[in-house]
């Protein structure tokens, strides 16, 4: 009994109980999407906490690191930001206020169409951005420690699959 619960996670114990209750209804959807949620609410606190000691939240960091990886010269409108982080666009400009008090972002009127304006990323901005992403690999890679190399290449590969799928849905429609 004590090895099978050393092999067995939160999943495993709450589609048992399910089992026990509705032994008619198939629960194989939580064995992957149910710990992709666990998985996600695990290493949440710590991508969280390690933004903060940057002193920017998961939103602001996001901004940042979609200009830093949109390349030289890190620049985008606010339309390909939103799109990219798809969040509204009222989210965006509050993120970018904020940014924009801290010296990590300008926004300036567009050279192509002086009506638009563009966003681009402040050398410390970019700064910033390289540094907090790099702390965030290293945190993120000791969550992966327990797998093997072929075993990260494997599930990566299964959750891209599942991912290609899924965004291939035309606005997530069930269907």
């Amino acid at each position: 009994m004590a090895n099978e619960r050393e092999n067995s996670d939160h999943v495993d114990r709450l589609q048992q109980q399910w089992a026990n209750e509705l032994p008619d209804l198939d629960t194989e959807p939580m064995t992957i999407l149910g710990r992709a949620y666990r998985l996600t609410n695990l290493v949440r606190p710590s991508i969280e906490e390690t933004f903060a000691s940057f002193g920017l939240d998961r939103g602001e960091f996001d901004v940042i690191a979609t200009l830093r990886r949109s390349g030289a010269p890190c620049r985008l409108t606010p339309t390909e930001l939103y799109t990219s982080l798809m969040i509204s666009s009222g989210g965006l400009t509050h993120r970018l206020d904020r940014l924009q008090k801290a010296g990590l972002v300008v926004r300036e009127r567009s050279a192509e169409d002086g009506r638009s304006v563009v966003v681009g990323l402040t050398k410390e901005g970019a700064r910033l951005a390289e540094t907090a992403f790099r702390a965030d690999m290293a945190s993120e890679s000791f969550y992966l420690a327990g797998l093997s190399p072929k075993d990260r290449v494997d599930l990566a590969s299964l959750l891209r699959k599942l991912l290609i799928s899924l965004e291939a849905r035309k606005d997530g429609d069930r269907a």
